[in-house]
């Protein structure tokens, strides 16, 4: 799909080389400008599959001969990717303002925590900092318990995806104008931008400020419930037909307690009964007696899980790759089928073919 765009990533971590990687993944010749000296990464290995389908060569930003390289590789390219916090490719000499007036038609495309102006701008900060300031965390848990929000889904997957969509306006902008442009893109907007959503039952009174008192943070039928087995169902059944359906299964439509769907001085009552019928059988026993039901029930998987279901088998969503788990490209594309796991490169794998370019 991206055949023939050219994308220099800087190395960074998070959003940024989320981005490069779906832009490898939909084609893009992505080229990561590694670190001279290795960065302290926890959790992550070099070849991380976060670089599937780039090139690699290592750089040091901070000796003027690199920087040359670097700027004659971006006078060849369409999009740069950074990830530093705001004013540090100036210092550098590698701004956009530099980059842009040898290339016009340049996207650079910078991704930051708090966005490259504000009064935290240059303040360090992560996933859940971002989400805390920016109301995303507020209704992440339970009443009364520790807000906890799935790791980097809120956070650095919106921002990768933001900066995406930043770059691909850009370079349409780019091919009808001749003109480039230069992206600010944040976690912190991605995030606020995203609770559109939710701030839609907001606007129609249906999210209230304490939690566990809104249409999807308190309700029986919108939670998790765990079984004797230790094994937890997702619900939610919003809509009343799924919520007949729901209760049918159970075997409970004629039970006055859990009539009123929507009467949330019930829910807490409502949410006992069902905590309690729940424990009362395994997992595997409920999953059958909601099978093919339409009642809004699913299993909470691990991630080993959710790549052995049944439904994996067709989408493939979830591959195997040298013994590393993965989740494949989305969307999908009628056009690109049999796709699988990309190269993901060692440090500076790339430096002879790389150069080549700039010759």
């Amino acid at each position: 799909m991206l055949k023939g765009i050219r994308v220099l990533e800087i190395e960074g971590q998070g959003p940024a080389p989320f981005c490069a990687m779906l832009l490898a993944d939909l084609g893009a010749d992505v080229i990561l400008i590694n670190r001279a000296v290795p960065r302290d990464a926890p959790g992550l290995d070099d070849n991380s599959l976060i670089n599937r389908g780039k090139r690699s060569i290592a750089l040091d930003l901070k000796a003027p001969s690199d920087v040359e390289t670097f700027l004659k590789l971006s006078d060849r390219s369409d999009v740069v990717i950074e990830g530093f916090r705001p004013g540090v490719v100036e210092k550098l000499g590698i701004g956009p303002d530099v980059c842009r007036a040898r290339n016009p038609k340049l996207v650079f495309a910078r991704m930051t925590g708090w966005g490259q102006t504000g009064s935290m701008a240059q303040e360090a900060g992560h996933d859940l900092n971002y989400l805390a300031l920016s109301g995303a965390l507020w209704y992440a848990g339970a009443p009364g318990q520790m807000p906890v929000t799935p790791p980097t889904m809120q956070g650095d997957v919106p921002g990768g995806l933001y900066l995406m969509i930043g770059i691909l306006a850009a370079l349409l902008r780019a091919k009808e104008t001749g003109l480039g442009d230069t992206i600010d893109a944040a976690i912190f907007d991605a995030s606020a931008h995203m609770q559109n959503l939710l701030l839609a039952l907001r606007q129609s009174r249906a999210l209230k400020i304490e939690r566990g008192k809104s249409l999807l943070d308190g309700p029986h039928w919108s939670r998790s419930y765990k079984c004797s087995d230790g094994r937890w169902l997702s619900v939610q059944c919003l809509e009343p037909k799924f919520y007949d359906n729901f209760l049918r299964c159970l075997g409970l439509q004629d039970n006055a307690l859990l009539a009123e769907q929507f009467d949330s001085e019930k829910w807490p009552a409502q949410c006992k009964f069902l905590e309690e019928l729940f424990a009362s059988r395994d997992g595997a026993s409920w999953l059958q007696a909601f099978a093919g039901a339409d009642a809004c029930v699913a299993p909470v998987l691990n991630i080993e899980e959710a790549a052995a279901h049944q439904h994996n088998d067709v989408r493939n969503a979830f591959v195997w790759s040298d013994g590393v788990l993965q989740g494949a490209p989305a969307p999908r594309f009628e056009s690109i089928t049999n796709w699988s796991p990309k190269h993901s490169p060692t440090r500076d794998e790339h430096r002879a073919e790389i150069l080549n370019l700039i010759r």
